[in-house]
């Protein structure tokens, strides 16, 4: 089948392309202080803003990585999405009013608060090598997927990407993102339905067999359930989606950003649960899709070219199965799925550069020359996003979805139990969350050195016998966050209690409802 893009679909990612780098220009005269930079002058509605979360966390990781899990294996990646709202309902209540009154830009300012200078660099560190792993993944995938479309080089591919995305985010600050981000989300959306809507009613084959033979193969299914935590189970992803929802929605700078940009708490919080509950739905369609393909490639209907990896076989489809004038806007989703990502983590990475270092170190910084250096950071962000993006393509055939979870379980170091660690408790203290953390570390690094998480099947760099780390790569996600909050606390029981202010503790936020409760 002719696998070569048609100039009408060129046509229509060439218009959406634009759309983006006006919406750019369109805001780019509003930016004339950080304020509106950063958080628009907490003039954004919720809508707007759930729309955007929901856009953030559905990147191209969704588009193409998702089906690409659906086709090779089953459902089990999901369970971590599946957690974040039974995480959610229970924080966004005290989270939200707690970062809208302790802070003003950085998320991390919080730990500062709490901890001293050091938990806040700890964190904002953190959080800037997660989001280079993940930007990376987001712009490999979509070049890949481009590259096979377009039979251009991969690594050209990756660097004009990677140009478009910096000079969009870097004019029209976050309203230029939260508004394409919108437009981006709904594409995506949009793209998903198509697929499955072609899949189910205009194939040779009919969407309930398809349905049949992947449920048969066992690709619509969440296993296996057994309580090992040596391999990749269902018990392994509820517990690294449990904490991989709290770190996300308490400590990660592109969804508390949002928080602050939103015009009261209450919008903050609607907008929260809207794209929380948005994107379940959203990644359960993208592994369908992969589940349906499978069915459909396997059967003698149609098949794939040898050596196809699975990440490829959605694009795959979507080039020989589709026609002129969808595809396009199918492609136009999947920029739309990776620009929507990468957008805010270029700015919110902005963001804590000027917050965390630059207003914090600087002597007098005033706000013009503010920022200029969250421009300049930006264009460095981008830069380095781009240099990982070039490691992907030289990555083995691990599925990158694999790939991307392995890198948060090794960059999270512990930070949802540090936020558990000042949120939950009164007794935790600066002296015993430092020996959290040079504990975490130090599990961190053993476990690493003992095992191999991102080389299958080949030794490790130290070997222990039987003391090396035996368990899942995912579980570093888990223990990290353990290992800081239980050393910190039992730590700080070794120090003078010093009580922190009244807002930075769910305690104090308790006794408020209880007494308007009474009232």
């Amino acid at each position: 089948m002719d696998t070569s893009i048609h100039w009408f679909d060129g046509l229509i990612i060439v218009v959406y392309l634009s759309l983006m780098l006006g919406m750019g220009l369109y805001f780019a005269r509003r930016q004339t202080n950080t304020d509106r930079y950063f958080i628009a002058g907490k003039t954004l509605p919720s809508w707007a803003i759930g729309l955007s979360i929901l856009a953030t966390l559905i990147s191209s990781v969704t588009f193409i990585a998702y089906p690409g899990q659906g086709f090779a294996s089953n459902w089990i990646l999901l369970v971590q999405g599946l957690m974040v709202p039974v995480v959610l309902i229970f924080l966004v209540w005290f989270i939200v009013p707690l970062f809208r009154g302790a802070i003003g830009l950085s998320a991390y300012e919080y730990f500062e608060k709490r901890f001293g200078i050091f938990a806040r660099i700890y964190a904002s560190l953190a959080f800037a090598m997660a989001h280079f792993s993940k930007m990376g993944t987001v712009f490999f995938l979509l070049a890949l997927v481009l590259s096979s479309m377009l039979g251009v080089d991969i690594t050209l591919l990756i660097i004009f990407l990677g140009i478009a995305v910096v000079v969009y985010t870097l004019i029209g600050g976050i309203e230029a993102v939260v508004w394409s981000d919108v437009i981006q989300g709904i594409l995506l959306l949009a793209g998903g339905l198509v697929c499955i809507f072609v899949l189910f009613f205009t194939l040779p084959i009919g969407g309930g067999e398809l349905v049949r033979v992947a449920w048969e193969a066992g690709k619509i299914d969440f296993g296996p359930y057994d309580w090992d935590l040596a391999k990749l189970t269902f018990i392994v992803m509820v517990l690294n989606g449990f904490f991989y929802g709290i770190h996300k929605y308490g400590t990660d700078q592109t969804i508390v950003q949002r928080y602050l940009a939103a015009r009261s708490d209450r919008d903050a919080i609607r907008a929260s649960l809207v794209g929380v509950f948005l994107c379940v739905p959203v990644w359960a369609l993208f592994m369908f899709i992969g589940s349906l393909l499978y069915g459909y490639y396997t059967s003698s209907v149609a098949e794939l070219p040898p050596d196809t990896r699975a990440d490829a076989v959605f694009p795959y489809f979507i080039m020989t199965e589709l026609p002129i004038g969808i595809t396009g806007i199918i492609f136009a989703g999947l920029i739309a799925a990776a620009f929507s990502s990468l957008d805010s983590d270029l700015n919110s990475l902005a963001a804590v550069s000027v917050e965390d270092y630059y207003k914090r170190f600087g002597n007098n910084v005033d706000d013009r020359a503010a920022l200029r250096f969250s421009r300049i950071m930006v264009v460095i962000f981008g830069a380095a996003s781009i240099a990982i993006a070039m490691y992907y393509v030289h990555a083995d055939n691990e599925t990158i979805l694999a790939i991307i979870f392995t890198f948060y379980a090794i960059f999270s170091g512990g930070i949802a139990g540090l936020f558990l660690l000042g949120v939950c408790t009164r007794r935790a203290n600066k002296q015993g969350l430092y020996v959290g953390i040079v504990a975490t570390v130090l599990f961190t690094g053993w476990a690493l050195l003992t095992s191999t998480p991102l080389v299958p099947g080949s030794d490790p760099v130290l070997d222990l016998g039987r003391f090396n780390y035996g368990h899942h790569s995912y579980m570093l996600g888990v223990y990290s966050h353990l290992v800081l909050f239980g050393v910190g606390y039992t730590a700080s029981l070794f120090f003078k209690s010093e009580d922190p202010a009244a807002n930075l503790t769910i305690h104090a936020w308790l006794a408020k409802r209880r007494g308007r409760a009474a009232e």
